[in-house]
């Protein structure tokens, strides 16, 4: 295949994964702008904290996207399309399942939550409630996620791409209704989310079921129901679990240092970081179609097709990084005023801002890596280098730090996200010097 050809692909899968990825950040910046303009950023700072908290208990189980993502591909690669229905027929019902548990041990997860974040009283009551209204969105959530990972597995993101837009338009909307109209402030931005979650679920479902789908048969259901298959899924999926628990907790850090600063802090950090989830998301689209087509090469053999799907992404990656950069820095001016009329937290903010435009360049290799070890299936060495990265670089450094106020936080994070690609990297060079990559290709 031709590099201009790849890049049409690559750019096929990136473009509607980037405009779905960025509208997630664009509605914590709307959540932002709308607490923001309220008289207290006490709301503002409960949901951050609270949001912190639902991010351990949801994004937890995010291998049910990533997992499902780089199992359909390699089955799709291999031309079996009636496994990669079974895969996805798996995750959903594990999904719900999972959901269930969460709803049932609900009151000792939050207070274990809270503890972790251990915010002030001020702020633990409605944070608190926050996270407990989003707890009913559970089922919509985790079952979305198995589908995303899905479509994604079929280099389609164009329904999830709509998936996203329609639940963060509804979000947005309702936001406004509860939190300007009804004067609900942070239990309105929470139940805004629960419903439009929903919505994004059904949307998902109404997607799944205009796909050409093989047809069902009686050993699909016998597969469907063979629970030593779910022992299996649940298995492959703990390194997953594990590397997603380390990073929500480097979010969940970052906040919680940054609360123990001041509520002004801790509230433009939360603005802050909604820019750095901007470059993430959008970074992410380059990582979707590194998961797709890294994935389907393997799974059909092609090792050679593999090593251009890592040099065209990495290049697309690069330049995305370098773009959001300069956004960042040429347009940090009149985008604070925007997200808050809190001229202490906008303070806050332009004395930090150059975080955010370094942030983008340092990161961007973990990203690309990300999604070529999850097309691969590696998923053991993205856990271990997470948790290397968490607890040999970001813990020590911030620790050293801590003088430096906000700025060592800054700087610890910033140093956790470049380990992140650096010791990937060291990884993915060992791998292919000792042609280690089909050995995860395997069903």
């Amino acid at each position: 295949m031709t590099s201009s050809t790849l890049d049409s692909k690559i750019w096929a899968i990136a473009w509607p994964a980037i405009i779905a990825n960025i509208s997630i950040p664009l509605l914590g910046l709307a959540d932002a702008a709308l607490l923001g303009h309220l008289d207290s950023p006490l709301h503002l700072a409960a949901v951050a904290v609270g949001a912190a908290v639902m991010s351990f208990l949801y994004w937890g189980f995010s291998f049910l996207r990533m997992g499902t993502t780089g199992e359909v591909a390699r089955a799709t690669g291999a031309g079996d399309e009636a496994r990669a229905l079974l895969i996805l027929g798996r995750a959903t019902l594990v999904a719900l399942a999972l959901a269930a548990l969460l709803f049932l041990l609900r009151s000792p997860l939050l207070q274990l939550g809270l503890l972790m974040m251990d915010p002030a009283p001020a702020l633990r009551e409605l944070a608190h409630d926050y996270a407990q209204l989003r707890l009913y969105s559970a089922p919509a959530v985790l079952a979305t996620y198995a589908v995303v990972g899905w479509f994604i597995g079929h280099q389609n993101t164009r329904w999830p791409m709509l998936i996203v837009i329609v639940t963060n338009v509804a979000n947005i909307a309702l936001d406004a209704w509860f939190i300007l109209g009804l004067d609900m402030a942070s239990r309105g931005a929470a139940l805004a989310t629960v419903l439009a979650e929903y919505l994004g679920l059904a949307v998902a479902i109404v997607g799944l079921l205009r796909q050409p789908l093989p047809a069902l048969d009686a050993n699909f259901f016998q597969a469907l129901c063979a629970l030593r298959a779910y022992v299996s899924l649940l298995g492959s999926n703990l390194h997953l679990f594990f590397r997603t628990l380390a990073l929500l907790f480097a979010f969940a850090f970052f906040t919680a240092a940054g609360e123990k600063l001041g509520t002004d802090i801790v509230a433009a950090n939360a603005i802050m970081m909604q820019f750095l989830l901007f470059a993430a998301f959008a970074m992410d689209g380059f990582a979707y179609a590194a998961e797709g087509l890294a994935g389907e090469a393997l799974g059909g053999g092609d090792e050679t097709r593999f090593y251009q799907v890592c040099r065209r992404c990495a290049l697309w990656t690069g330049v995305s990084a370098l773009a959001i950069s300069l956004m960042i820095l040429l347009g940090r001016e009149w985008l604070y005023p925007l997200l808050t009329a809190l001229q202490p937290v906008r303070e806050v903010m332009r004395s930090h801002s150059l975080w955010l435009v370094l942030l983008p360049l340092v990161a961007a290799p973990s990203y690309l890596l990300d999604g070529l070890f999850i097309g691969a299936g590696a998923t053991r060495a993205m856990m271990l280098t997470m948790v290397f990265s968490v607890l040999a670089i970001y813990l020590p450094v911030w620790w050293l730090t801590t003088g430096l106020g906000n700025h060592g936080l800054w700087l610890s994070f910033t140093l956790f996200n470049g380990a992140r690609g650096a010791s990937l990297g060291v990884v993915f060079a060992y791998f292919s010097r000792h042609h280690r990559w089909r050995r995860w290709s395997d069903p």
